[in-house]
């Protein structure tokens, strides 16, 4: 669990290095400039997002985080409702 922080870190930091790299090159590598960009943000968003939302997420119930009655009433304080079974 902990190493692979540490590889989602890593593939973050080299997403923001492509992207960095990509805004420094001058006028006359456009093309390259612009890949670096993209693939910087691609990679981040495509594989760093989905590997650090599936390693934080692993053993907890996604019900807790669903905004549904239940939940709304619980954050505002109010008893939950009854449910009337006629």
């Amino acid at each position: 669990m902990k190493n692979m922080r540490y590889i989602i870190l890593l593939i973050v930091l080299a997403s923001c290095g492509l992207i960095i790299y990509g805004y420094t090159l001058d006028g006359s590598e456009e093309i390259l400039a612009h890949r670096c960009i993209g693939s910087g943000v691609a990679v981040l968003f495509l594989v760093a997002m989905p590997l650090f939302l599936f390693t934080e997420s692993k053993g907890k119930d996604f019900k807790d985080y669903m905004l549904n009655d239940e939940n709304v009433r619980k954050m505002q304080g109010k008893p939950p409702r009854e449910i009337d079974e006629s």
